[in-house]
């Protein structure tokens, strides 16, 4: 208890660490239904391994007693002995075979239950949650839960064993088992006191263990930023502050362990040394055999991994319930954007054109105490092209991502070709609206691939097609395994302009009735804007287009100007009017050119 904390705060926190065992133990429970077939197919095969195993010291005392004192045949006991021995060997492996089988299984389909989820939720969540956060659940709390699974057919093996052979020792000399047994409830006591006292430790290491793949996550994706200013020393250190964290949290389980489990291997360890004492006696006066009493010991050694065992089991079971209270954390967390209950679908093309869009009466903040657009009104026609153009953070790609309902207005409504675009599944909207975002995120596949990507089956004259509208085509024949060339991560094998063109492909391959280019020059080298520009025109031919402009080039490209200031619409016209007739508006444009220009300057350099 530290100084800072109340009697209040304390019992506070005792309680949420009492709910979150009981909620952990709750989803494990619930986890193990779904695999309980085959579980108990593992542990009747773990029960069998156990009635083997017991009988081997039972053939052995006969055979001591009736092969060696009376001068029996032994050949017939070994053979049974040796028969004994291979049977039992092939259920072990097949015990754990399918206990790790089943153990896997569970881990696989609680990871695509938690991938499908992740993918699943809003927008507004991935931007308050850390991707490392995300990855260690995804991996290390999943590996700890698979531990334990895959220790349930061994364990129940284990239980049968103990318990058989406690039965057979009460049969054989109740007073000399009473002496071996007595280590027992200690035993018990001990690993409760043992559960008890390593679970929060249990949180703690995996709850640094995210923040350990935070860092990590954050170095691998950022290199280029780390390496560009040197910093290297500074994501270490954070790298290191972690991992002395975990070594921190981690010793005092081990601490905890070292006191505890070093119990479970001793209070066996007195029993064998009791009915060597009492056992002996008993031999020498006549009340037991030599084979009772080498079975006796036999059985003991018996004893000692299965109790060894419950230690290893419930250390196991905290974990798992520890990883499954943060997993749960994730899965009981609903997505704010959901499809309505009851989904209309969009028209379909006739005679007029499609993609027609309103924003009416619309009023949005990332935190509704501080809107980002009040009463923002606009229409856009079928097949017209605009340009939104406003200062840093004034809006203008808060604009795109309400059409794609990355997040819902606090107020209004957005319709597309006269549908309210809640009222339609988010599968059917994002599918009509091919975006080209201002950061250009390629994957580690073909180019092919990454064209397609929003249509996996598209035909190759079609791939060709997008990719000569977006100017893509020639410089891929370049490449050396023209469409089939792996691209490597996040594309950073091509230049940022060929990355873009790339974009703008897998953007337009399934032809959707809006497009939308969120600064799709602005990361793009001066000396390539005038390519992608092009491209831009082509793909825009014909289409609803909304370009979010920094450079006057690009809002050159549009019909018609949507000028954002202080949080709503402020004028709407052509370029060139607005640039005659809006002081404002030219001075957001003076800014733009002077940060293209430091850009310029700086890609020169």
């Amino acid at each position: 208890m530290s100084v800072s904390e109340t009697d209040s705060e304390v019992s506070a926190r005792l309680e949420l660490e009492q709910t979150q065992r009981s909620e952990g133990w709750k989803l494990l429970r619930g986890l193990l239904r779904d695999q309980r077939r085959n579980l108990v197919i593992g542990g009747v095969i773990g029960i069998t391994w156990a009635s083997f195993k017991v009988a081997i010291p039972q053939v052995t005392k006969f055979a001591i007693n009736n092969g060696i004192e009376k001068d029996g045949p032994l050949l017939g006991w070994a053979i049974t002995i040796a028969c004994l021995g291979v049977v039992t060997g092939v259920l072990s492996g097949l015990r754990r075979y399918v206990a790790f089988r089943e153990s896997r299984w569970a881990e696989t389909l609680l990871r695509e239950k938690l991938f499908s989820h992740v993918l699943g939720l809003n927008i507004g969540y991935h931007d308050k949650t850390q991707t490392g956060q995300l990855m260690s659940r995804a991996s290390s709390d999943l590996m700890q839960i698979q531990a334990f699974i895959v220790m349930i057919p061994i364990t129940l093996s284990n239980v049968i064993q103990i318990f058989a052979v406690a039965t057979i020792l009460f049969i054989t000399d109740p007073v000399l088992a009473i002496v071996a047994m007595l280590p027992l409830p200690f035993v018990n006591i001990s690993a409760r006191r043992f559960s008890n006292r390593i679970h929060p430790i249990s949180i703690a290491v995996q709850a640094e263990q995210a923040q350990l793949a935070n860092v990590v996550e954050e170095s691998v994706s950022g290199v280029r930023v780390i390496k560009g200013f040197g910093a290297e020393q500074v994501q270490f250190e954070k790298l290191e502050k972690e991992a002395d964290d975990i070594f921190g949290e981690a010793m005092k389980a081990a601490k905890i362990r070292s006191n505890f489990l070093p119990a479970i291997d001793v209070l066996p360890a007195l029993g064998a040394v009791g009915v060597l004492g009492v056992g002996g006696h008993r031999v020498l006066s006549g009340q037991l055999s030599i084979g009772d009493l080498v079975a006796f010991n036999v059985y003991l050694t018996l004893l000692v991994w299965p109790l060894r065992n419950i230690g290893m089991i419930v250390a196991l079971g905290q974990r798992a319930a520890a990883a499954l209270v943060r997993i749960q954390e994730v899965l009981s967390t609903n997505s704010e954007i959901t499809d309505p209950q009851v989904a209309k679908s969009l028209p379909r093309a006739t005679n007029s054109q499609l993609g027609a869009i309103k924003f009416d009466h619309v009023q949005f903040g990332y935190d509704p105490v501080q809107p980002v657009l009040t009463n923002f009104n606009l229409e856009i026609m079928a097949g017209e092209s605009i340009a939104i153009v406003g200062a840093t953070a004034s809006g203008k790609s808060t604009v795109a991502r309400l059409l794609l309902r990355f997040y819902d207005t606090n107020n209004g409504h957005i319709f597309l070709d006269g549908i309210d675009i809640r009222k339609l599944k988010l599968r059917d909207l994002r599918q009509e609206i091919g975006v080209v975002f201002e950061d250009t995120v390629l994957f580690n596949d073909t180019v092919t691939n990454n064209i397609s990507f929003a249509k996996p089956n598209a035909a190759q004259a079609d791939l060709e097609r997008a990719a000569k509208l977006a100017g893509a085509h020639d410089f891929i024949l370049q490449l050396p395994n023209k469409y089939e060339t792996i691209i490597g991560e996040r594309g950073f094998s091509l230049s940022g302009g060929q990355r873009q063109r790339i974009a703008i492909a897998r953007a337009i391959i399934s032809d959707p009735r809006v497009l939308v280019l969120d600064d799709a020059t602005s990361a793009v080298d001066p000396s390539k804007e005038g390519e992608i520009r092009d491209a831009m025109r082509t793909v825009m031919s014909g289409r609803t287009t909304i370009v979010i402009a920094h450079r006057p080039g690009t809002i050159a490209l549009a019909e018609r100007v949507v000028f954002i200031d202080d949080s709503t619409i402020a004028a709407i016209g052509k370029h060139e009017e607005l640039v005659a007739s809006n002081t404002r508006y030219r001075e957001v444009l003076a800014s733009m050119e002077q940060s293209k220009t430091l850009r310029s300057t700086e890609s020169a350099k």
